[in-house]
């Protein structure tokens, strides 16, 4: 059979490269082919395979982008050199531990080697340690990086304060729970372990308080989980009393105690962590009301024991400012309607009290700081208000059970 005639292309069309019936190129292809090896002017480009192979249409794009390369085209400079080709290390493989252990620090470099020589001997090691500096004065960074290269270290270029560090940190931890401790304590080598065995245990449950006593009275409570009481005041369970286990078969607690408490990771962003509104103090009995509204129950782990400093890096004015305020938007964001008008009452006369105590004691810094607090409470109503119409609408728990969490 003769070769077909090439017709010519309509508009708006491509054509395949024409081929004759035995599948080889067409007559015109094997002319630009051949004219291309003809003389030194010839143009390299037509015999080229991947060239010849396309598609008239896109022969004509590849034209015109050779054309406007050449003609933007600059050589080099003479004095050209070339970038030194970087070398990187390898990657590195990154796991993730069940535990992220989570330190928040300020000028507490006095505190570090006992905690983390505590941290080094726990029995159970899969968990990361995360010390969140904020803007410490001491040396504390310093010391970490030469003592403990292992342990990730974030430090903050200006004061966040407590609660906006913690989150800091949490954000950037990998683990599948967040455990947090006080940079003035010390856990026993079982701590880690009795919390991951707690978490693995009761999945109803999302916050896990650690047994915290005294560092220097060892067998004093200084937490055994925190209660919340009727008039919407927390507390530590069983704090000042000596310990003899009369607390450990009881695991049920409204919260855990944020100097030695752990957290399922999906529940803490979930509820997006702590109220960075709250600095510090009560944050953590703030993030344990939101969790107990969204049905979630707080198990009190008696084996995971702490030893706390008492107010080592806290405490004074600062505690008496943050608590009489905190206190106040607490309840205020998280006291379901029912029970806030049925705890009306204690609730007035339990802030009343602390206002007279505070009046009694006028002389004193805290006492005034603690009035300050409460005033500063007050004022700030409208954003904690704004807050509860955001947190009433998801609670799960009905009104009688949470109620029956609460303490007298």
């Amino acid at each position: 059979m003769a070769d077909r005639k090439q017709q010519p292309a309509r508009k708006g069309r491509t054509r395949s490269k024409p081929m004759t019936d035995n599948g080889s190129q067409s007559n015109q292809e094997k002319a630009a082919s051949a004219g291309a090896g003809k003389g030194s002017h010839a143009n390299p480009i037509v015999a080229d395979e991947t060239y010849g192979g396309l598609r008239e249409a896109d022969r004509v794009v590849m034209r015109h982008q050779i054309a406007l390369n050449l003609e933007s085209f600059r050589a080099a400079p003479e004095d050209f050199q070339p970038r030194r080709a970087g070398g990187f290390a390898p990657l590195q493989g990154s796991s993730t531990p069940f535990l992220s252990v989570i330190v928040p620090n300020y000028n507490g470099r006095r505190f570090l080697p006992v905690l983390m020589a505590a941290l080094a001997r726990q029995e159970f090691g899969d968990f990361e340690a995360i010390v969140v500096d904020d803007a410490s004065s001491d040396d504390s960074v310093a010391w970490l990086e030469a003592n403990y290269p292992a342990v990730r270290v974030i430090v903050n270029r200006h004061n966040k304060g407590f609660v906006a560090s913690c989150n800091l940190a949490a954000a950037a931890a990998r683990g599948r729970v967040l455990a947090f401790l006080n940079n003035d304590t010390e856990p026993e080598p079982g701590w880690t372990q009795a919390l991951a065995l707690a978490v693995c245990s009761h999945p109803e449950a999302a916050i896990f308080a650690g047994k915290l006593l005294l560092f220097d009275r060892r067998d004093v409570i200084h937490s055994a989980g925190d209660e919340l009481g009727v008039d919407g005041v927390p507390r530590n369970r069983g704090v000042w009393q000596r310990d003899t286990g009369q607390y450990d078969g009881d695991p049920q607690v409204f919260g855990g105690c944020g100097g030695a408490v752990a957290y399922r990771r999906d529940v803490w962003e979930t509820l997006g962590g702590f109220d960075e509104a709250f600095w510090m103090y009560l944050e953590d009995a703030d993030f344990a009301f939101r969790a107990q509204l969204l049905g979630w129950e707080a198990r009190f782990v008696p084996q995971a024991r702490v030893y706390h400093h008492l107010s080592a890096t806290g405490g004074g004015t600062l505690a008496s400012y943050y608590v009489g305020r905190n206190t106040i938007w607490m309840i205020v964001k998280n006291m379901p309607r029912r029970l806030l008008v049925r705890n009306l009452l204690q609730i007035a006369v339990g802030q009343l009290r602390i206002a007279w105590d505070a009046l009694r004691h006028w002389r004193g810094e805290a006492a005034r700081a603690r009035l300050r607090g409460q005033m500063a409470g007050l004022l700030g109503i409208g954003t904690a208000l704004a807050q509860r119409r955001v947190i009433q609408p998801r609670r799960v728990r009905d009104d009688r059970l949470l109620a029956e969490r609460l303490s007298r």
